[in-house]
């Protein structure tokens, strides 16, 4: 499947050009809802978009899943307009699945790794091998991870390869609807678990290094049309921007893979 989506990115930046000079004669406001992990380079490029096509873009932030009051699965169902859903690609087949999403709109944009953060100043421990990653979780007082795909795999997952799933039990906790490096920063947790590219923004806390390979998990994020949008043609040309070679360098510096270089 992801080779397939993969191909898009490709096609719609080719197409990009076209859709700004259509949608320079009518300028449309946007409305997208994302979820953190592009959320940092999604900032940087918007004002970029919204300069060369004449349109607006007006953005909901939230989970791209669990059941707090602005995950994005949530504010759909309670009937929020949208445009555009930027989210992880799983959470967005769900979507189309649902209904709530177009199909034949999906574009995968990045591939995003694990990290792990300490507060800013502590010590980093070893996780640059399964042993050595074990061995810091087990030396921990506490670790969280988020309400989202890094989450769900470290608590469902990951502690489990480990082999220190029932030891994990008393320290380990989810953290809903807040970056969990904010939390590490404050001091509330001693290690924390996110996307790289949501761990990367927040002030306060370090940023350790991503999981090591044998026990990575990458989350594809993705675009789509919303069922029922008002503005597809500006949110097709909205896309074609996030997968054109011109946002890599953004979504580089993020701490993200982008399906289409920059080069």
């Amino acid at each position: 499947m992801v080779h397939a989506h993969a191909t898009l990115p490709r096609l719609v930046a080719g197409a990009f050009a076209a859709l700004l000079l259509h949608g320079a004669a009518h300028a449309a406001e946007i409305k997208v809802m994302i979820s953190g992990g592009l959320t940092a380079a999604y900032k940087e490029l918007v004002p970029q978009f919204e300069k060369a096509s004449g349109h607006t873009v007006v953005t909901s932030y939230g989970p791209s899943m669990g059941t707090t009051e602005n995950a994005i699965p949530v504010r759909l169902a309670r009937g929020e307009p949208a445009d555009v859903l930027i989210m992880v690609g799983d959470a967005l087949g769900k979507m189309i699945d649902e209904g709530k999403a177009m199909e034949g709109t999906r574009v995968d944009l990045v591939r995003s790794p694990i990290g792990m953060v300490v507060c800013a100043g502590s010590p980093k421990p070893d996780i640059s091998t399964p042993d050595a990653l074990k061995q810091a979780l087990l030396n921990a007082k506490s670790v969280a991870y988020s309400d989202s795909a890094s989450g769900v795999y470290v608590g469902g997952e990951l502690f489990e390869k480990l082999g220190i799933a029932e030891q994990m039990k008393g320290k380990a906790k989810m953290i809903p609807a807040e970056p969990v490096a904010a939390g590490v920063a404050r001091g509330e947790s001693e290690l924390g678990f996110q996307q790289i590219s949501e761990l990367l923004p927040v002030p306060g806390a370090d940023l350790v290094g991503p999981l090591p390979g044998a026990v990575q998990k990458i989350t594809i994020f993705s675009a789509g049309i919303a069922t029922g949008a008002k503005e597809p043609d500006g949110g097709k040309a909205l896309i074609a921007f996030l997968a054109s070679p011109a946002a890599a360098p953004a979504l580089k510096k993020a701490g993200l893979d982008p399906f289409v270089s920059d080069k």
